[in-house]
């Protein structure tokens, strides 16, 4: 009977694999160091591999939980309300803020009445400051707005939008106050947190236009030293999602009249101005303040107190200052013509 052929081919494997000193018959044993290290690289494989999988099942998780908090798809209402919800729980969770004066500045360009320039810091997510400012009905908030005569949307591209606004508006300078008709353009951008404004019709006013701007501050970004986040995503990652983002609100105002109008009115009018502007941010504080609800509310009503009470004795300041510029000029104007009618009698 002939061998089987298979038994031949498989004879000669093992016959090529076993080294020429074993084919007697006695295998060579595996030196046991070997053995030990081709174990372990064994399990340390296994056990990096487990490693990066557990890692990368965490990273995958916390991008889904900073997309989360970010709110990425702000394309939707409803991202853009799980976003903010966040951002406010975040507020909720850790409230102290103390609600720092606003700081304006008022510049006079050739020509025009007054520019205004106004920044503050609020306690607030920068959506739900803007929400705030866009806000249809917001002469609940604003008591600068007597009420809103007319709102039409002319444009509505979702994050954008372009309203025609026509308000009636109360103004106040210590004892003096009134009502002024604003009908303007509005060109809201929630993508950038802007908002344009520019008056319809020239009337009294010649110009009134200017932009409110929000940006983002990271209120705990001490947190994450010596790391600075620069992006939104990275704030999120150091803080855990518990870091509170609040607010830069800038406003940028030109008022020109038709006619401009001579000292000391003038110089009465940018001071209505002014007081104008920062009781409207004042009202915006106080907002925040109750959105938060777990704030320290009664500290920042006492500070903005404080403040108001420490603008009208500014203000008080100023009409006196206004009464002694508007004096000084006059007396320097009767030197200057007395000057002239010595200049001009005749000498003998």
């Amino acid at each position: 009977m002939s061998p089987d052929p298979r038994c031949e081919m498989e004879g000669k494997r093992i016959s090529m694999d076993i080294p020429r000193s074993n084919r007697a018959g006695k295998p060579k044993v595996l030196d046991p160091a070997v053995s030990t290290f081709f174990v372990q690289l064994h399990h340390k494989l296994q056990n990096s591999l487990k490693s990066q999988l557990r890692r990368l099942a965490k990273d995958n998780d916390g991008i889904k939980s900073v997309t989360s908090f970010l709110g990425k798809e702000k394309g939707t209402c409803a991202g853009l309300g799980v976003d903010l919800e966040k951002q406010m729980q975040a507020w909720r969770e850790n409230p102290p803020w103390v609600n720092q004066p606003p700081k304006i500045k008022v510049s006079v360009p050739k020509g025009s009445l007054c520019n205004l320039k106004a920044k503050v810091d609020v306690g607030l997510p920068p959506d739900a400051v803007y929400n705030i400012v866009i806000d249809p009905d917001n002469k609940r908030v604003f008591k600068n707005i007597k009420e809103v005569i007319s709102r039409k949307v002319l444009v509505d591209e979702g994050q954008r939008q372009v309203v025609e606004v026509e308000q009636a508006a109360l103004w106040r300078f210590l004892w003096w106050s009134g009502t002024i008709s604003v009908h303007v353009l509005v060109d809201q951008n929630r993508e950038d947190h802007s908002m344009k404004f520019k008056q319809v019709n020239a009337g009294f006013m010649k110009k009134f236009e200017g932009h409110w701007r929000v940006e983002p501050i990271f209120v705990d970004e001490k947190t994450c030293l010596p790391f600075k986040p620069k992006t939104w995503a990275e704030y999120c990652s150091c803080t855990g999602g518990k870091g509170r983002i609040g607010s830069k609100v800038s406003l940028d105002q030109l008022i020109q009249p038709a006619i401009v109008p001579p000292p000391p009115i003038s110089w009465y009018l940018r001071g209505i101005t002014a007081k104008t502007t920062e009781m409207l941010i004042n009202d915006l504080l106080a907002e925040a303040a109750r959105l938060t609800s777990g704030c320290d509310t009664e500290n920042s009503n006492k500070e903005l107190i404080s403040s108001k009470e420490i603008t009208e004795n500014d203000q008080v300041e100023e009409i006196r200052n206004i009464k002694e510029r508007w004096n000084s000029r006059r007396r320097n104007a009767k030197q200057h013509r007395k000057k002239l009618l010595t200049a001009e009698s005749p000498t003998f």
